[in-house]
């Protein structure tokens, strides 16, 4: 039987040599502690050498963005802090905060942190990319000029969207502003277009909802969800949309094209004020901090269409904002109002008489317009927008019961179509071919003949006469051709029969 000391002898060469290959040097290490913590944000001490936007790591795995630097570090943290408590050791991680990116992320649902929440096993990324970046120089962006199509006839016909567009959807609580993103979404799935739908401080039912949607359409594949619900924490929710925009970035640096949708931008400024007012910020106007407006234009000023010689990607937003009693010189609406190229107002007053979409023509509006809309589209939308208006007018004045002479009579007759034309079920966007085979009908006066009841109809007839009988026009127009008289010809055929077959005149 050995001894202990014939095992000594024995352990004791082999431990020696493994010693001597170990590198045995001094380190030096900073360990901070925290002096307060609550309501998302700690204040640290004994880390001088911190930079501003560290990552800082707390015990419990819980990390944190050094966001103040005068005498005490104010953090907010990115995850929960019932664990952490006053004293507790915190470390500098020596760099910034970061997101995976890559292709792997699609079809996922993620929190801001790349963290997964569909119960699926952590992503595969290309790479980490850090949540602030800059934007693209101007010499390293090219003009906004290919259209990016919504399937909201309303929008595409009216305020057309170019790749690398800015376009706010703005109006009051449940007037239809994420039915017309989720519906962008849905009109990308068969395109070349990747969706990133980022939803900040929502209920956690709705975004189910939304993505439910996107799975049963078949668009789960070619979009990414970044979720920060109503009850994550604040730094998450403040994180989001700069989390999802990276995220995006990593398509348009790759020559691809992205959407980005951010739901909405109202709650991300509420939880900015909040996270800036328990950091002791000075207050402002509405008590928001005097950087609100940096807050998002930072982040929309990411969304470009880059040059050719950058790639050619892009990356266009559509972020939303709330309003109260349709108040747009608010301060939040106001400061996202004139960061964007254009805003689409959406009513609470036409959404309750049932005009769905609610799009509000008269407060609407693309600074980038007919320069991003498909040429098939441009000539037959053109004097559409100003006939509308005209009609709300003249619809207006017959209210009253007046004498009314026949060609007021039929201009009110043909806005009442052009009206039923534009209204559209949710979850049921429209192709481009589609939309030009009505806007032929409505220009021909087709549509004058009909009951505004047999719109509907019309178009749910014409949508399958299109596909089974004139899919080479579809592909004509996705690739960028414009409306000759042979294809108005064939379109005026396809309508002739539509419109026999709903028993039309």
């Amino acid at each position: 039987m050995t001894t202990l000391s014939e095992a000594l002898e024995s352990w004791l060469p082999e431990a020696t040599k493994r010693l001597d290959g170990v590198g045995l040097h001094p380190r030096l290490e900073q360990v901070g502690r925290i002096e307060a913590v609550g309501d998302g944000i700690a204040r640290v001490s004994g880390l001088p050498e911190t930079r501003a936007d560290e990552l800082l790591l707390f015990p419990g795995g819980v990390a944190g963005l050094a966001v103040d630097l005068d005498g005490e570090i104010g953090c907010i943290l990115l995850g929960e802090d019932r664990h952490l408590s006053a004293g507790a050791p915190v470390h500098g991680a020596g760099q910034v905060v970061r997101v995976p990116v890559g292709d792997a992320l699609m079809g996922r649902v993620l929190d801001p942190m790349g963290h997964p929440l569909d119960g699926l096993p952590p992503p595969e990324a290309e790479r980490w990319k850090p949540v602030e970046c800059p934007a693209p120089a101007i010499a390293e962006r090219a003009a906004v000029s290919e259209p990016l199509l919504t399937g909201t006839a309303v929008i595409d016909a009216m305020f057309p969207l170019g790749r690398g567009q800015r376009e706010l959807l703005i109006g009051d609580r449940a007037t239809g502003k994420t039915a017309i993103a989720v519906d962008a979404i849905l009109n990308q799935t068969d395109g070349d277009v990747v969706s990133v739908y980022v939803a900040v401080g929502q209920k956690a039912s709705g975004v189910r909802a939304v993505v439910e949607a996107v799975r049963s359409a078949g668009a789960l594949a070619r979009t990414l969800f970044v979720i920060a619900p109503a009850d994550a924490p604040p730094g998450l929710q403040w994180l989001a949309p700069y989390a999802g925009f990276t995220m995006a970035e990593h398509f348009r640096d790759s020559g691809r094209h992205a959407l980005v949708i951010v739901d909405d931008l109202t709650k991300h400024a509420a939880v900015h004020r909040q996270l800036s007012l328990l950091l002791r910020r000075p207050p402002g106007r509405e008590a928001y901090p005097g950087d609100v407006f940096y807050l998002h234009a930072r982040l929309l000023e990411r969304a470009a269409k880059l040059a050719p010689h950058k790639g050619g990607g892009s990356l266009t937003a559509l972020p939303i904002a709330e309003t109260q009693a349709g108040n747009l010189s608010a301060y939040i609406p106001t400061n996202l109002i004139s960061i964007t190229d254009g805003q689409v107002c959406l009513d609470a007053k036409l959404f309750h008489e049932g005009q769905k979409p609610a799009v509000d023509i008269g407060r609407s509006v693309s600074r980038v317009g007919g320069k991003a809309q498909p040429p098939a589209l441009r000539a037959l939308a053109e004097p559409l927008r100003l006939d509308y208006a005209q009609f709300l007018e003249l619809e207006v004045f017959t209210r009253f019961g007046g004498m009314v002479d026949e060609r007021t009579r039929a201009a009110v007759a043909h806005g009442r179509r052009v009206r039923a034309l534009l209204a559209q079920r949710h979850l049921a966007p429209q192709p481009l071919a589609l939309q030009v085979a009505q806007l032929v009908a409505l220009a021909d006066g087709t549509l004058d003949a009909l009951p505004e009841e047999a719109v509907p109809r019309l178009r749910a007839v014409l949508a399958g006469l299109l596909e089974t009988r004139a899919p080479e026009v579809a592909a004509r127009f996705a690739g960028g051709a414009d409306l000759d008289d042979a294809t108005r010809a064939a379109l005026r055929a396809l309508v002739a029969d539509a419109v026999a077959q709903i028993g039309g005149p």
